[in-house]
């Protein structure tokens, strides 16, 4: 590389030398022949738009709001809806905790065996873990908590209950107390590391979705309204490429989507809202074009045809929303919405609130968006809080 700089400075220098010993008249012409060259490059560049994508010329026009990926889009939220005296906000939260696992060794194999006898046996260490969550759930929401958490990574039911007892333990005078949990434990569902349900409010109708995938269904009621919450932790990129059409994260998209399809099919005003870690970007395969979750809230309509929902982070910048960083940020942690979220019956949402915390949980003195993860038994940095940070949206609900 050193002396490739070499021979072009050479080159350059030769070049200014040759340019100064030309006549005046001669300089003045090389002068204006390079502004000519220029305007014109500028010009066609300007005018020639940004470069074709390999096969999008072959897209059929049916399928043009989809020919193009979301992340080049901008997100396009729908206009605040006005909610009568009397509605309630709801703060919610999605979160992978990393590794959240309890007090009791249930001889995991691995990779979760060195977690969950790091957890039983490391009463310290265990009680940081559960400290730092709590600490920075309890920073939102006004020093309360959001009043629905999906947290995703927990062992097992225990660690859920764990972490609603911290968090009751440290509420501040007068807060309501997290009374309700749902999770399902799956012994066959690959590493224990499954969606867990916190919350202010009642939560009914719990079930597992698919055969062996962590998607969970749970239903929260206010006010008589019902919400359709559907949590999930996708496969991980370290064992799924993307290229399975049938399983893996594509697998999980496609139980998703068809519940949803049933869902919306049967009440066209569901408020339907899906979640979790997908291990996948707006743009992917799996989350764009299975789950058809898209930036563009005018799209998402009770009649679409493939129903979709409304990526709350799709067509986001991941300099801002970014969720994880893998030598850059990237959004990973999804929530999407069904249309019935975008009106003031029933459940809503306030688009101005979705956000992506990042204070306190980036290690002091660290450059970039990066989550300070906790890490496992064998790291010796300090330990933080998880290597994703949540997303946090504020909840209407109508009397």
């Amino acid at each position: 590389m050193a002396r490739d700089s070499n021979a072009g400075a050479q080159i350059a220098q030769q070049l200014i030398a040759v340019f100064l010993k030309l006549p005046l008249a001669a300089k003045v012409g090389v002068i204006v022949l390079v502004l000519i060259v220029g305007g014109v490059m500028y010009a066609f560049n300007r005018h020639e738009g940004p470069p074709q994508r390999p096969g999008e010329e072959n897209q059929s026009e049916s399928n043009s709001s989809e020919s193009s990926e979301p992340g080049d889009q901008a997100n396009v939220p729908p206009p605040a809806a006005a909610f009568p005296p009397g509605s309630k906000s709801v703060v919610f939260c999605v979160w992978n905790m990393e590794n959240l696992f309890d007090d009791k060794e249930d001889h995991r194999p691995r990779p979760d065996g060195e977690f969950d006898d790091w957890f039983a046996r490391d009463a310290e260490t265990r009680k940081l873990k559960y400290q730092h969550l709590t600490e920075a759930l309890l920073k939102m929401n006004g020093g309360i908590g959001p009043d629905i958490i999906v947290g995703n990574e927990a062992e097992s039911l225990r660690s859920a209950e764990l972490l609603q007892e911290s968090l009751n333990a440290n509420l501040p005078a007068g807060a309501v107390r997290y009374e309700h949990i749902a999770m399902k434990e799956l012994g066959n569902a690959g590493r224990h590391i499954a969606p867990c349900v916190i919350s202010r409010f009642t939560l009914d109708h719990v079930k597992i979705l698919g055969h062996r995938e962590r998607i969970l269904e749970v239903h929260v009621t206010i006010n008589g309204h019902d919400l359709f919450l559907v949590a999930s932790h996708w496969t991980s990129q370290l064992s799924d490429d993307g290229s399975r059409k049938q399983g893996g994260r594509n697998g999980y998209a496609t139980v998703i989507a068809e519940v949803y399809h049933e869902a919306i099919l049967a009440d066209p005003k569901i408020d339907f809202l899906v979640c979790g870690d997908f291990n996948d970007t707006p743009q992917s395969e799996s989350v764009h074009r299975t789950l058809h979750m898209i930036s563009d809230y005018r799209q998402v309509t009770a009649d679409a045809k493939p129903p979709k929902l409304f990526g709350l982070l799709a067509g986001k910048s991941p300099n801002d929303f970014g969720t994880i960083y893998y030598k850059k940020p990237l959004i990973y942690d999804h929530i999407g919405f069904s249309p019935g979220m975008f009106d003031n019956q029933g459940w809503g949402y306030d688009p101005a609130s979705v956000r992506v915390p990042t204070d306190g949980l980036i290690e002091p003195g660290t450059k970039g968006r990066h989550p300070w993860r906790f890490g496992s038994p064998k790291d010796t940095h300090s330990r933080g809080y998880s290597d994703h940070f949540p997303v946090v949206v504020t909840l209407k609900v109508a009397p």
